[in-house]
């Protein structure tokens, strides 16, 4: 363990601006965005701001045209978008997303499409939509709504092949895999990704040039699966109750996975090359996990 924070969150994001480093703490509890920024003299993390709101889910950092937003997102009193200025040193307010659209947001996936600064909110409430929003140049237009009525509660933007693709996951259906249209410059022709119910969140990851994801379940197995050209097929089943983040991720070359839970150990899998697949590795005692 490296340090301890005496914050309750159900989302961390990381960034990097102006050449220091980020952490990005929501909490919802307390209504805030924590920002922490490392010291280089003293090698820790120390508080830099904040925001506060109110049910604070999701604070995510986009940066267009050299400058930094953080896009924050509520379950109560809307979502807003604020800018980073850097001769007050604070964050302003400079738009509101529209209530009508997103009702219950549960996650934020930030990409950029041919130098088009991109970002799209996953709402999980029945009358909600998970919305697509577009930079253009002074703010974030919505620009294309997905699917109706689903109860979204992740997106992921990963690349096929260099095709732009989306996976939403929802607690209503089958993860649907999305591509990128180039004519229409939108998000069209959805396609299930069989055999999972339920899925809580997806998250990819590379292994040379063979892309697999991981979904996570809260009930039933969470499971790995790999691109296979055409689709998605099963890899490696992964034993989870209770799990509402099966993270991926890379460290000085080598391939890992973090997969939490709410009533056994966060078990660590490492990715082993010879056998094409995850391998336990550690385990930790990790409280009701939620974001790594």
């Amino acid at each position: 363990v490296f340090r301890k924070l005496p914050y309750q969150s159900l989302s961390v994001d990381t960034f990097s601006f102006m050449n220091d480093e980020y952490v990005v703490i929501a909490q919802p509890f307390i209504g805030k965005c924590i920002f922490l920024q490392w010291d280089h003299v003293e090698g820790t993390f120390r508080n830099f701001d904040n925001i506060t709101g109110t049910s604070v889910v999701v604070g995510k950092p986009i940066i267009v045209e050299n400058r930094l937003y953080i896009i924050v997102a509520q379950l109560f009193g809307g979502s807003h978008i604020y800018r980073r200025d850097i001769h007050t040193n604070k964050f302003i307010k400079i738009q509101d997303i529209e209530i009508l659209k997103i009702r219950k947001p549960n996650d934020i996936e930030t990409f950029t499409i041919v130098k088009d600064a991109y970002f799209a909110i996953a709402d999980s409430s029945k009358a909600g939509i998970t919305t697509i929003y577009k930079w253009n140049g002074n703010g974030f237009y919505s620009d294309q709504s997905l699917h109706e009525w689903y109860r979204d509660t992740d997106v992921e933007y990963l690349e096929i092949a260099t095709k732009p693709h989306l996976i939403i996951s929802s607690s209503s259906q089958h993860p649907v895999l999305y591509q990128w249209n180039r004519g229409t410059n939108n998000f069209a022709d959805p396609v299930d990704i069989p055999d999972m119910e339920d899925v809580y969140a997806v998250k990819h990851f590379k292994v040379k040039e063979d892309i697999y994801v991981c979904l996570t379940r809260f009930i039933g197995d969470s499971k790995v699966m790999k691109w296979t050209g055409s689709k998605f097929l099963d890899l490696q089943r992964m034993p989870s109750r209770g799990s509402m983040v099966f993270q991926p991720l890379q460290i000085k070359n080598y391939q890992y996975a973090i997969l939490g839970s709410d009533y056994s150990f966060t078990q660590v899998y490492f990715w082993d090359a010879g056998k094409a697949k995850f391998v336990k590795f550690q385990e930790l005692n990790i409280q009701a996990p939620r974001s790594f």
